[in-house]
C-alpha cells in the first residue's frame, strides 16, 4: 500500500492547508458513538489517531446528474457527523467523470459510525446499482496534519 500513501499524503496536505482543523478538538469531545471496529481497522483504532479515506471513483457518464445530487447530500450530511473533520469531493481536471473524495475522521470509530448512516447508503446503493465504472478506497493514518 505504499502507492496509496504517496497519493494520499500530498492530497491531504493540499486539502488541509487552512482548513480549520482547529475544530478537531471540539468535534472530538462531542463524538460519543460506541466503538465497533472492523478487524482490518482494529490496530488503527487502538492508536486513537485521525483516520482518512481517499476514494478514487469513475462515474458512468449517463449517471452524472444522479451522482452529483447524491454525493452533495452525502458530503453535506457527513460533515455534520460529530466524528467527521472534513469530507471533500474533488473532480479531475483531466477526466470529468473521475472524482476523488477526501474523508478525514477523528478515529476509526467515527468512520464506523459514518458507515451506519442513511446518507452513506446513498453512495453504497449508487455503486451497487452500476453507477460507477470503478471505485478504489485507500485507508490512511494521519501522520502530520496542519
Amino acid at each position: 500500500m505504499v502507492a496509496s500513501k504517496r497519493f494520499a499524503l500530498p492530497l491531504a496536505a493540499l486539502i488541509l492547508r487552512g482548513s480549520g482543523v482547529s475544530s478537531f478538538a471540539s468535534k472530538r469531545s462531542a463524538f460519543t458513538s460506541s466503538r465497533s471496529y472492523s478487524s482490518t481497522t482494529q490496530l488503527f483504532a487502538e492508536q486513537n489517531k485521525p483516520f482518512a479515506v481517499v476514494v478514487k471513483a469513475e462515474i458512468e457518464p449517463d449517471r452524472m446528474a444522479e451522482f452529483l445530487s447524491m454525493i452533495k447530500t452525502n458530503a453535506e450530511e457527513t460533515r455534520k457527523e460529530p466524528g467527521c473533520i472534513r469530507f471533500d469531493v474533488l473532480r479531475s481536471q483531466d477526466s470529468p467523470n473521475e472524482f476523488f473524495f477526501y474523508e478525514l475522521y477523528h478515529d476509526v470509530s467515527a468512520i464506523d459510525h459514518h458507515k451506519q448512516q442513511p446518507h452513506y447508503n446513498l453512495w453504497a446503493d449508487f455503486k451497487s446499482s452500476g453507477g460507477t465504472i470503478s471505485s478504489v478506497s485507500y485507508k490512511t493514518d494521519a501522520e502530520f496534519l496542519t
